[in-house]
């Protein structure tokens, strides 16, 4: 009889890198408990973990190649998926040119070391501007913002919630998340320490979530109108005489054109139209700007809609002219033991920004990547330039990305698709070729990603628990088999260890005598330590100085203006505005596989206020049709005062089982996916990020 083991590692299947102790026996798994001695997580996990043992030993995971027939789906070996995958890329290549070719990279990408570290090599073996990602449909605005402010997407500032007095949260539901783009694991405890050292908790949004219901104060707001509530949360702060630059005075620039552009963005002019008085608006403001420390982190909510740049960006600048930017308790920046800021430094590159505008749109690449509400776009109107071929990585934009049927349309008539994905799901039922990695127990971590967005500084490196099979690749090794047939070199033998290690010794800690070995004699993680003032050190705009007022959002502006402040006709066909929202058991498309997630009542359902429901005779459980511009779902009612009037809500991310796919559960527990409403012609015109939220909607009863 085999001996009872304990294996520590980070849990990768959201940003939370919440710790695990994972008691096992041979390859059977006896427990998943959160990992005391984590220094991050403190013990802390979240439901999703338990599907890590779920994911592992679920019969309906691939483990080697299959291949599209016309009688269904074969096995075969990688030699026949690789030597199939070199011909027909080379034949579409040959015929119509690199561009031909896209890319699309999943969310999951973020989460996997090897992915990481190896992507790199394989975008640039496709040799084709046509990339896409899952950043246009969620964190875009973040990193634009931070571009174009600090010099670096990757310098995002980060809520120093663990010594901050007073957090305003707008668009974010982080006890349900654990932060995003703020890697905060049991975000619950955390947020009732502020609460109990005597600070405060305020959340700004259309929907009352479990955050809003634990905080010392919710606010309802109009969906998409945030940045007019940031502006004049900002004008007010000037007018009162209460803006401090702080410690980073000297390193600001266009702080007097914030004064002048905030100008007409009174409390008392967007009242209305943000459904917030003015009274409240000022005097939020004021305890904003008079609290000895605060930040304010806007997420989600503000990033995916018509206004996603400029949310961001003011966020920045009430955070910078309260003194609070880089400041302990306010906004702060990570030095992570892999460094990707300062090891990929922009200090003197090009600005990306529009070095080419995609072929039907017209609309900007930004970060190596066009905005991927217009890739069905690219894959469906012909002409030169049209994408033939496709590599989806680790991805399934069919339930993910605006418009998904239209998309799912496109697919089909490519020439060839290969997925990399470990799941024959809705996207990936449509190509010729999967290649399914090893999965998360399967594979060694270090989290690369989101170290750099955690509210404190640690550094852990997790073995794999279980040795893959000899049948089965990791996804790196995919990627560095398919970037050398690709690009017609040798295959290299670097790992993700060999690239990891010099990382590590490309940081600030390798001083401090940070390496691999060093990492795997502490299981649990190290202690970096809290964040530190040093923005001064890590920006990377061309003169040093943190652009206030950069033109790129100064410009936008005038957009924002002509769209409210002009006498607008309300939308009579569809006259309600949906908004998404986040489920504890459910992270995008990736866990509902899961019975222990998925069992119980019915979490996919449309959030609308009791006035409405009643006017439409709507009773609670009932099933309504939900229409949008582009299309229809029918999803179960579920009638609540913890919504505004006029808007609906309901989870992205499901819409499971459709035509081709054998996952079983999923099949049992499909839901309707959001973006089978969600416009693809709805983008933030700055960012070219997706506006998922805000869309116009009708609903009627069945």
């Amino acid at each position: 009889m085999s001996e009872t083991k304990k294996h520590y590692r980070t849990c990768n299947l959201c940003e939370a890198m919440c710790g695990l102790e994972i008691s096992y026996e041979g390859k059977k798994i006896h427990s998943i408990k959160g990992d005391a001695n984590d220094p991050l997580s403190e013990g802390h996990i979240c439901p999703k973990a338990l599907a890590l043992g779920d994911i592992y030993n679920d019969p309906d995971r691939l483990k080697t190649p299959i291949r599209k027939t016309n009688d269904g789906w074969e096995d075969i070996s990688w030699e026949e998926a690789f030597q199939e995958i070199e011909t027909k890329i080379g034949a579409v290549r040959s015929n119509y040119g690199n561009d031909a070719v896209g890319i699309y990279l999943g969310n999951p990408n973020a989460h996997i070391l090897g992915n990481n570290l190896f992507l790199p090599f394989f975008i640039r073996a496709v040799n084709s501007k046509n990339r896409f990602s899952a950043s246009s449909v969620d964190q875009l605005p973040s990193h634009f913002a931070s571009h174009y402010m600090f010099g670096h997407g990757f310098l995002i500032p980060i809520p120093d919630i663990d010594r901050t007095d007073y957090m305003m949260i707008i668009g974010g539901n982080p006890m349900v998340s654990n932060g995003s783009l703020m890697t905060s694991p049991n975000f619950s405890k955390r947020m009732k320490n502020i609460q109990k050292r005597g600070g405060k908790v305020i959340v700004v949004d259309p929907i009352k979530t479990l955050t809003g219901k634990k905080a010392n104060e919710h606010i309802f707001i109009k969906p998409e109108t945030d940045a007019l509530f940031l502006l004049a949360m900002i004008k007010t702060i000037l007018d009162k005489g209460l803006a401090t630059l702080g410690h980073l005075e000297n390193n600001i620039e266009g702080f007097e054109k914030i004064k002048n552009v905030t100008e007409e963005f009174t409390a008392e002019k967007v009242a209305r139209i943000v459904g917030i008085t003015k009274e409240k608006i000022e005097e939020t403001a004021i305890e904003f700007a008079n609290a000895p420390s605060a930040v304010c982190y806007s997420r989600m909510g503000a990033s995916t809609q018509s206004f996603g740049g400029l949310c961001q960006w003011l966020t920045n600048v009430l955070n910078i002219i309260t003194g609070n930017m880089d400041k302990p308790g306010g906004p702060m920046f990570t030095q992570p033991a892999f460094d990707v800021a300062m090891m990929r430094s922009n200090k003197n590159k090009k600005d990306s920004y529009g070095r080419y505008r995609s072929r039907v749109k017209n609309l900007p690449y930004y970060n190596n990547e066009f905005p991927v509400a217009t890739m069905a776009d690219e894959i469906l109107t012909e002409g030169e330039g049209q994408i033939k071929a496709i590599f989806c990585v680790a991805g399934n934009p069919v339930l993910t990305t605006p418009n998904g049927d239209r998309l799912a349309e496109g697919l089909d008539g490519l020439d060839f698709m290969v997925s990399v994905d470990i799941y024959l799901n809705e996207t990936s039922r449509h190509a010729d070729i999967i290649l399914p990695g090893a999965t998360g127990l399967e594979t060694s971590h270090f989290d690369i990603t989101f170290n750099a967005f955690a509210v404190k500084n640690v550094a852990k490196y997790s073995p794999p628990l279980f040795e893959k099979t000899e049948e089965q690749k990791h996804d790196w090794e995919i990627l560095r088999k398919l970037a050398s047939i690709l690009s017609g070199q040798p295959e290299s033998n670097l790992t993700p260890e060999i690239m990891l290690e010099g990382g590590l010794q490309a940081s600030s800690h390798a001083a401090s005598g940070m390496s691999l070995e060093k990492l795997k004699q502490y299981p649990h993680g190290i202690d970096l330590g809290a964040l530190n003032t040093c923005l001064q050190n890590r920006v990377q705009t061309k003169d040093g100085n943190i652009q206030l007022a950069h033109p790129v959002f100064i410009e936008d502006l005038e957009r924002l203006k002509n769209t409210y402040f002009s006498d607008g006709k309300t939308n009579e066909a569809f006259p309600f505005q949906l908004i998404g929202r986040r489920l504890l058991r459910s992270h995008n498309t990736w866990l509902h596989n899961s019975y222990r997630l998925v069992k119980g009542r019915n979490e996919c359902t449309l959030i609308m206020h009791p006035n409405d429901a009643s006017r439409l005779n709507i009773e609670n459980g009932q099933m309504v049709q939900l229409s949008s511009k582009i299309g229809m779902v029918e999803i179960e009612a579920e009638i609540s005062d913890e919504i505004m009037e006029g808007v609906l809500s309901m989870p992205q991310g499901w819409g499971h089982g459709k035509k081709g796919v054998k996952m079983k559960i999923a099949q049992a527990h499909p839901g309707v996916s959001i973006n089978d409403l969600t416009d693809h012609e709805r983008l933030d015109e700055l960012t070219g990020n997706a506006a998922l939220n805000g869309v116009n909607v009708n609903v009627a009863t069945c």
